[in-house]
This record gives structure tokens, C-alpha cells and sequence, in this order.
């Protein structure tokens, strides 16, 4: 059994909007990122939420997509595509417009993966973001 039930089943994930996605996919990068980090320091919370920081915010995952953008397949570069042409009504503070869309597509593609269960490629693709 699964730690986390994903009950929707492929083809009903994949006709989930792009920012349904970059929702589910913020929250699966952040848990990855702060596992991440507390595997490998000893560090209070306060240094890993600073550290995290560097990972998470909007130019991160903007560097963070241009970096492994060349290693995605073509379905992977769709979904990127979709989650960066998304009509979005938000812009973080402390981000423009273009590194917000950036972020907003690689939080899609993991969320993406993530929901249509390819778990090894999503860990494959987490691995290449650790800077």
C-alpha cells in the first residue's frame, strides 16, 4: 500500500488542469526538498527553512526547469509547456512574471508525474533538481 493513496486514476489525471498539478506538485518538491535537506544536515529548523528557500522560491525552479529541460521527453515538455501557458492570477512576491511561469510549469510537471503515479521518473527527475 501506498504511504499516500492517489485514488484518481491516469487518464483522469491527466485531464486535471496544469495548475491542479503545480498545486499537488508545490507540495511534492517542498516534502522532497525538506527530506532532502534533513537527511543530510543536522541543522535547526529555522537553517533548514532558510535553506530551503534557495530551492523552492520562484527563480529557483525557474533555474531548476532551464537546467533539466534538455533530459525531459516530449510528453514531459508538453506538460511543461501547459503548466507555463496556464492562466495564472497570482504572482508571488519577490518573483516576476516570467520565473513565476517558469515555476508554475516545473511545479505542473511534478505534480504530474506525481498523480499519474510514474514515481520512478518523478524521483529521477527530483534528484537532477538538487542544485
Amino acid at each position: 500500500m501506498e504511504f499516500i493513496e492517489r485514488n484518481k486514476d491516469i487518464l483522469d489525471a491527466k485531464m486535471l488542469s496544469p495548475l491542479v498539478w503545480a498545486y499537488i506538485g508545490d507540495s511534492v518538491y517542498e516534502l522532497f526538498i525538506r527530506t532532502y535537506l534533513i537527511n543530510n544536515s543536522n541543522a535547526k529548523p529555522h537553517k533548514l527553512h532558510i535553506e530551503s528557500i534557495k530551492y523552492v522560491k520562484a527563480k529557483a525552479q525557474a533555474d531548476i526547469l532551464k537546467k533539466i529541460s534538455d533530459n525531459l521527453t516530449d510528453e514531459e515538455k508538453d506538460i511543461v509547456r501547459r503548466g507555463r501557458n496556464t492562466e495564472n492570477h497570482h504572482v508571488a512576491k519577490n518573483s516576476n512574471v516570467a520565473d513565476y511561469s517558469q515555476s508554475t510549469a516545473f511545479e505542473a510537471l511534478i505534480g504530474y508525474l506525481y498523480l499519474t503515479k510514474q514515481d520512478d521518473r518523478l524521483k529521477e527527475i527530483l534528484n537532477m533538481c538538487i542544485i
